[in-house]
């Protein structure tokens, strides 16, 4: 279902949502992938900030890309949940 009252999100809101989800988890996707191969041994923090320092940026641009493939893929998905409910 959709609201008529409903106004989508302000594009600088979306791509600020974008930087923030995209820092959050290249962030932590770094730090696991770092800390387990390493074992945390001495230097693995510097090890992961510098992957931090790639990944975040190519995160933010990938986000962005997929974003409205995303959020078409969620639309569709929720009108047939609905559509199935009758």
């Amino acid at each position: 279902m959709t609201d008529p009252t409903h106004t989508p999100p302000l594009k600088s809101t979306v791509i600020l949502a974008q930087v923030f989800i995209s820092c959050i988890m290249a962030f932590l996707m770094t730090c696991i992938f770092t800390a387990i191969p390493t074992a945390l041994a001495p230097g693995w923090v510097a090890i992961w900030l510098s992957r931090f320092a790639v990944a975040w940026p190519i995160a933010f641009v990938l986000s962005m890309a997929v974003g409205p493939l995303s959020f078409w893929l969620a639309r569709q998905t929720q009108h047939l949940v609905a559509t199935a409910r009758g």
